[in-house]
């Protein structure tokens, strides 16, 4: 008899160790996942400026448009040195302020398509490749990110992982949304 308790004792515990180990590995997935944006998002926000400084010799006019875009990268810049991806708060507020920097942008496109000289220089362009290039690695990381939130989440909330989950404080995590849905479809068409 005492064999048998020891050895349901023991497949406790080797369970309970194998659940735990499950749940440390899909939140590092999830937590790596969003190190691979923060790394984009970082090349999107220093490439900003540059393409400011290239937009302000054409148009001079526009300095509204420009300070805008300008203060948008620097509030998204601060919230990504801010953010916690196992918060749900600050992954909202990311979100928020990467979406406001997507709209701002949306006012540089419209500035290319009024001044057809700043549409046709070289570094506008090339900066302008690099930067959809980015947007297009970020926008395909942030839903592998999204799909590792998904996974974990799975996992913490399945029966009998949540009751570990709930023992060692695991927590829930927040997908990452820069609400960009009005930005998408009312982007302007950009033609080089």
């Amino acid at each position: 008899m005492e064999w048998v308790l020891l050895a349901i004792v023991g497949l406790l515990i080797l369970y309970v160790i194998i659940e735990y180990n499950k749940l440390v590995r899909h939140r590092n997935i999830f937590q790596n996942a969003f190190k691979q944006i923060d790394v984009m998002l970082k090349q999107r926000h220093d490439m900003i400026p540059q393409l400011v400084n290239t937009v302000k010799g054409y148009a001079k006019h526009e300095q509204e448009t420009l300070t805008g875009v300008i203060e948008a990268r620097n509030q998204a810049e601060k919230m990504r040195g801010q953010i916690d991806s196992g918060d749900a708060t600050s992954m909202l507020a990311l979100g928020q302020a990467e979406g406001l920097l997507g709209k701002a942008m949306g006012g540089i496109f419209a500035l290319s398509e009024a001044y057809p000289d700043l549409k046709a220089d070289g570094a506008f362009r090339d900066l302008m490749e690099q930067l959809t290039s980015i947007e297009n690695k970020v926008a395909a990381s942030r839903r592998g990110y999204n799909n590792t939130v998904l996974e974990y989440n799975n996992v913490l909330e399945t029966f009998p992982t949540n009751i570990l989950a709930n023992m060692f404080s695991f927590t829930r995590a927040s997908e990452l949304d820069f609400d960009d849905r009005e930005a998408i479809q009312n982007v302007p068409k950009v033609e080089f």
